[in-house]
């Protein structure tokens, strides 16, 4: 496509009917108007003007060319417009993936506090396990994820695109039902949860891991009863005598903290999950700069 100062000149060419004003207008000399005319006249491969005792006449083609030339600039200017409302964060989307814990109790204070600093962003977020969440930021469908250390499940090459950044550390916690032995302690010990019925996380999620190896090295017998995603579904069960279970400290108040192990706390690393080898959106770039700095005051 011919370069935009000459079709602005082809533009002026035509609106004015003269050369020496549509130069004057540019602030070029008449030979340099002629010269970008010309050039694009053997581009198009038409004669676009006849030049008359009239001034600049256009032909057939140039009338026909003219119609292209402004919408193409209309275009082009919106695209700019649109490029620019993006850098600006005036629109675009913003799409984030996590598990129970980051979209339930983490993250929402920080996408209400960008939703109403950008409302023209669209939002979308994804609740999945770790695995889920790092291949949908390889495979472009998230802009940005958390992700419980280590990530598992990915072969090396997805892993290597990942740019993977410490988030939080997080602490699971033992909660029980009403009534239990233990429920007045502030700390237990893997003995003690043996023949234990407890409410799981479902098979195959990074939580779930980590507690099943937790579990298994302590060589306790407990018993699962229950497999769930959602942490208040686990939270509810527990308080209907179902099992005890391990939940997110963030998931628990002052007032009902948890027990945590005196064998050695549950701990858990949150990292931000970006692809390495992509441009990030503004907006994307805005949120994680942000998620990040809100990560350094929950940590």
């Amino acid at each position: 496509m011919p370069e935009r100062t000459r079709l602005h000149t082809f533009l002026l060419i035509a609106r004015e009917g003269n050369l020496t004003r549509a130069a004057e207008q540019m602030h070029l000399s008449q030979p340099a108007v002629s010269a970008q005319l010309a050039g694009l006249e053997q581009e198009v491969g038409q004669r676009l003007f006849d030049r008359t005792a009239r001034g600049m006449v256009l032909t057939e083609a140039g009338t026909t060319y003219r119609a292209y030339v402004e919408e193409a600039l209309e275009r082009l200017d919106a695209g700019e417009r649109a490029v620019r409302a993006l850098a600006g964060l005036e629109g675009g989307s913003l799409s984030i993936g996590g598990g129970a814990t980051a979209t339930t109790y983490l993250i929402p204070s920080v996408l209400g506090a960008f939703h109403r600093d950008f409302p023209s962003i669209r939002l979308f977020v994804r609740e999945q396990g770790s695995q889920g969440v790092a291949a949908a930021v390889f495979a472009g469908d998230l802009d940005l994820g958390i992700v419980t250390l280590p990530i598992t499940g990915l072969d090396r090459h997805t892993l290597a695109c990942l740019r993977v950044e410490a988030w939080v550390e997080d602490e699971l916690r033992l909660i029980l039902p009403p009534g239990h032995r233990l429920r007045e302690r502030k700390t237990f010990r893997w003995p003690e949860l043996q023949g234990q019925p407890l409410v799981l996380f479902e098979a195959g999620t990074a939580v779930r891991s980590l507690l099943d190896g937790h579990i298994e090295a302590a060589g306790v017998q407990v018993q699962p009863v229950m497999e769930l995603r959602s942490i208040e579904s686990i939270q509810q069960m527990v308080a209907q005598g179902i099992g005890a279970a391990f939940v997110s400290r963030y998931a628990l108040s002052e007032q009902q903290p948890g027990l945590y192990c005196a064998d050695g706390r549950v701990l858990r690393k949150l990292a931000v999950v970006t692809r390495r080898d992509r441009t990030a959106s503004a907006a994307a770039r805005t949120f994680r700069r942000r998620l990040l700095g809100e990560g350094q005051r929950v940590g």
